[in-house]
């Protein structure tokens, strides 16, 4: 694999973390803001956060009381690295068939 992906994936197999995360791509929010819209308790919000910004999907700031987070595309580099790779190593293996499938007599039964 490219990179450690293992977190990054572990992070992204939980529904709600998918449910934070297409929430922050509207913008940022806080826990509250969260909460109330997935319906999740905070306290759940927070564990949640923790493992998106520990994997690198997500950042937080303090500002005052608050500490509203945002996603952190860079965060999705390695996945994406990872995915490319499989996708041109596939697509080589797939035109080697495609030749050889093309170079195979026909053979009517």
């Amino acid at each position: 694999m490219t990179g450690n992906i293992a977190p990054l994936l572990a992070a992204l197999a939980d529904p709600t973390r998918r449910a934070i995360l297409d929430r922050l791509a509207e913008g940022e929010a806080t826990v509250g803001d969260l909460a109330e819209a997935l319906s999740t308790p905070q306290p759940a919000i927070s564990r949640h956060l923790k493992v998106l910004t520990e994997a690198g999907l997500t950042h937080r700031r303090i500002d005052a009381q608050r500490r509203p987070a945002r996603l952190a595309p860079e965060g999705f580099a390695p996945l994406d690295d990872w995915t490319r790779t499989l996708r041109e190593t596939y697509e080589t293996r797939y035109a080697q068939l495609d030749r050889l499938l093309a170079d195979m007599p026909d053979e009517e039964t």
